[in-house]
């Protein structure tokens, strides 16, 4: 429990705290500048300040403290990947997940509740028997589940989908999820409280480069000298990268979800199917989550589509048929930053002191943590990038070296 809540609990007159100062004015020059108010952003400046020491640094945020993608996922959080570089990354970061709230002091609402993945076919079934080896043997607990088991896991699930029957599962036992803005927050309040500017409604525009290094950022408040640069702004990365004649395989997509009015508790842990490219989770509240891969085609546009609902609300019914009579309360969308390896690029970049933390596509909220933790080691060691991080270099692709997480689940999240 975060001891602030406790104290909040058993004192007569509460102290009423505000999380955040008015932003300061923005400054001539900073030693860091990250662009970009989401999670990744602030887990950065939180930790080069509380780790590193580091706090002359501006946060960037077009809009508001974590309004972009951050706002707009469904706050999955595993370890169950396919391969052992990435295996290896999110365990570290459901690791750091799990004492974030007492870190903070503030509650992420953190819920360990399991993540089943269904096999449909026997080709399914022997590439999770894989993965659940690769994914022992690295220390992230994945184990199969026959249909019996998976009946007495989720008993409300349909085993006999029209579509093609359940044959098996992948149970991975540290399938979690958290608030998502909470988190953004907590990050944003510790960084904040240790001297680092954020800025919301400050855009980066463009660059002024000299000798191969970004020397200032023009925004829309003015230009801003800097002695390094972090690039955290998920489905517009690609933009930022173009203004710095960086070639990247990005690609933009929306991906879109959607929940319904709350019933009452049925279903404990996240469930997916390889098959049906769907997944559904039931939250806190009651409400029931539905979500799916990405639109079929790049869109820079959060908007929802009536085609790609009854897409996922069909698929949704064959898992769950009695949710027919649920009605649907909201539907929204984000923009994710696709690779075509579906896996991150983090670490350097051609300009010599911009530093990359884009390619996230829908595995971004869940590596958070982690991915703060990387990304100020990096910056504080002068451009050494930790081994943890090294394998999703931007070079990768000219050096054919990709990290398949294409199949790492079975729908996008």
């Amino acid at each position: 429990m975060p001891f602030s809540l406790l104290r909040y609990g058993l004192s007569s007159e509460p102290r009423i705290v505000p999380d955040f100062p008015p932003p300061p004015p923005l400054r001539d020059a900073y030693d860091v500048v990250i662009i970009g108010g989401g999670g990744h952003g602030v887990a950065t400046a939180y930790y080069l300040a509380k780790r590193h020491g580091i706090t002359n640094v501006a946060i960037l945020e077009k809009g508001y403290l974590g309004g972009g993608n951050t706002a707009r996922n469904t706050a999955v959080i595993r370890s169950n990947y396919l391969t052992p570089e990435s295996v290896k990354f999110y365990i570290a970061s459901v690791e750091l997940f799990r004492g974030l709230s007492n870190e903070f002091d503030f509650n992420i609402m953190y819920s360990e509740r399991g993540q089943l993945t269904l096999a449909h076919t026997d080709g399914a079934v022997r590439a999770f028997r894989q993965r659940a080896e690769v994914n022992r043997h690295l220390g992230a607990r994945s184990e199969m589940l026959d249909r019996q088991q998976i009946k007495e896991l989720v008993p409300r699930l349909n085993l006999d989908t029209p579509h093609q029957p359940v044959l098996a599962g992948l149970w991975h036992i540290d399938g979690a999820t958290a608030r998502h803005d909470a988190v953004a927050w907590g990050y944003a309040r510790g960084a904040v409280a240790r001297g680092v500017d954020f800025h919301p409604l400050t855009e980066a525009e463009d660059f002024l480069v000299e000798k191969n290094r970004v020397t200032a950022i023009k925004t829309n408040r003015g230009t801003i000298k800097c002695g390094c640069v972090v690039q955290a702004v998920a489905g517009a990365s690609a933009i930022l990268l173009n203004k710095l004649g960086i070639r990247a395989p990005i690609h933009t997509y929306p991906l879109q979800a959607m929940v319904t009015q709350p019933v009452k508790p049925f279903l404990t842990p996240l469930v997916s199917s390889s098959a049906l490219h769907c997944y559904i989770q039931q939250t806190g509240r009651g409400e029931i989550l539905i979500g799916g891969g990405s639109d079929p085609y790049p869109l820079y546009s959060s908007r929802a589509t009536i085609d790609l609902k009854e897409g996922l609300l069909a698929h949704a019914l064959e898992m769950f048929p009695f949710l027919a009579n649920a009605k649907l309360m909201r539907q929204w969308a984000g923009i994710t930053d696709m690779t075509p390896d579906y896996s991150p690029i983090m670490g350097l970049s051609p300009i010599d002191n911009y530093y990359l933390d884009a390619g996230w596509g829908t595995y971004g909220f869940k590596a958070t943590p982690i991915c703060g933790l990387t990304m100020a080691e990096l910056i504080a060691s002068g451009g050494k990038v930790p081994e943890l991080i090294r394998p999703f270099s931007l070079d990768r692709f000219s050096r054919f070296h990709q990290i398949n997480e294409m199949g790492a689940t079975a729908a996008s999240h």
